[in-house]
């Protein structure tokens, strides 16, 4: 059975959509910043302060020049947003290179309970830097999705295949993305989404083997610190 169509024979997901929200990606990347706050100083990247001052910073341009709806479809907007992630994304791969780094040295990580915390706090904040990276580069992007340009999908979600699983209109959203990212982290493989293309499949291949490495370690030195 196939999906649903049209009158001009593109499937719902591919139509011009203008109820994609930038809100959600701000939330995340709020949750990014707070859960950098954390974090002890030796994990950020430079002072504390930095990298979540110029996230703030860069986030509030980004709600000032488009607080609604996807609409602004400007260069300007998608180099801003792509920056964003791209700072987010640094604070992240130094913070789980310098607790790899502590771990394997066999530097003081302090106790279990502050190590434990510290790794879940990194780990929850690799899911939330993918999921953005993945929202926002899925077919082009938050803004190419809205004006339903680009036909081919970069992950292939469940509703996007058969019919009658979904409302007739459904289009993926961030959440759909936090969760392939969440899933993705968890289980170290594709579950119910399918990357496409290949920098789909690089990008979770990245983000597993970050996970796997993270998660892997971080038990191991707490479970010896325990006994």
């Amino acid at each position: 059975m196939g999906i649903e169509e049209d009158l001009t024979g593109r499937p719902f997901w591919r139509r011009l959509n203008r109820d994609e929200q930038r809100w959600p990606f701000a939330v995340a990347i709020a949750a990014m910043i707070a859960l950098q706050l954390t974090l002890p100083e030796r994990y950020s990247l430079g002072a504390w302060w930095v990298l979540p001052a110029v996230e703030v910073v860069v986030i509030a341009a980004l709600v000032a020049a488009n607080p609604g709806r996807e609409s602004a479809r400007t260069p300007m907007l998608r180099r801003l947003s792509l920056g964003l992630i791209a700072v987010a994304s640094l604070g992240t791969a130094w913070s789980v290179f310098q607790l790899v780094t502590d771990i394997a040295g066999g530097a003081d990580t302090g106790s279990a309970a502050v190590l434990l915390g510290s790794g879940a706090s990194i780990w929850l904040t690799n899911v939330l830097t993918f999921a953005v990276w993945y929202w926002e580069l899925d077919r082009g992007g938050a803004l190419e999705r809205a004006a339903g340009t680009d036909p081919y999908p970069d992950f292939l979600f469940p509703q996007m295949t058969t019919a009658g699983v979904a409302p007739g209109d459904w289009r993926p959203q961030f959440a759909d993305y936090l969760y392939l990212a969440f899933t993705n982290a968890t289980a170290f493989s594709p579950t119910d989404t399918l990357p496409l293309s290949r920098w789909a499949k690089l990008t979770m291949m990245l983000e597993s083997a970050i996970s796997l490495v993270t998660a892997a370690l971080v038990i191991a030195k707490a479970v010896n610190a325990l006994g």
